[in-house]
């Protein structure tokens, strides 16, 4: 049994696959290509362009004399953490990434990649992608495969009735159709 924090960490990180904090989720990380590339420019950008930015705009400070009351330096170093730290996460989502192709899944059945078109109770029609936690995006229509209406939609097939559970009451969705892109 652990005894300290450290040790409590250890075995929760051992539990999810190394990780125990600032994990979105526990388990695999599926990513689309298209979320791999925006993860690999995200890592670029702030490699390539923001952090010797700031790092220029620290030494800058740091030259003006006394740090104590530089706000400029203070600043700089609290930026300069983020963004390492920021890298630092970047790096070990996509290390621990799966890319999943969506051609290399069934297509009459939904999993993770699969574009969902789905009817409420109102006729109202709505299109989501199935999607990993660091791409999900509900308003540009991105779904977390993890999600309550994603979980309920995984493994149906077109013609399904999925029934989601909702703090409003029960809502029901029909499948209309489902396509890999």
């Amino acid at each position: 049994m652990p005894r300290t924090r450290r040790e409590q960490e250890q075995r929760v990180a051992s539990l999810n696959g190394g990780c125990f904090t600032g994990c979105l989720v526990a388990g695999p990380n599926y990513l689309t290509p298209q979320g791999a590339q925006k993860i690999q420019e995200e890592l670029q950008r702030l490699a390539g362009a923001e952090r010797p930015r700031v790092v220029v705009e620290v030494a800058d400070a740091a030259a003006m004399g006394d740090r104590s009351e530089n706000a400029e330096y203070t600043y700089g170093k609290k930026r300069l953490r983020e963004i390492d730290r920021r890298l630092r996460f970047l790096t070990k989502r996509l290390d621990s990434a799966i890319i999943v192709e969506p051609g290399s899944v069934q297509h009459d059945v939904i999993r993770f990649g699969a574009t969902v078109v789905i009817c409420d109770e109102d006729a109202h029609q709505s299109t989501y992608t199935l999607v990993g936690p660091d791409e999900s995006d509900p308003n540009i229509g991105f779904l977390n495969y993890q999600s309550p209406l994603g979980r309920s939609l995984m493994k149906k097939r077109v013609g399904d009735i999925v029934i989601v559970s909702r703090p409003k009451g029960e809502l029901e969705l029909e499948i209309i159709s489902i396509s890999y892109e």
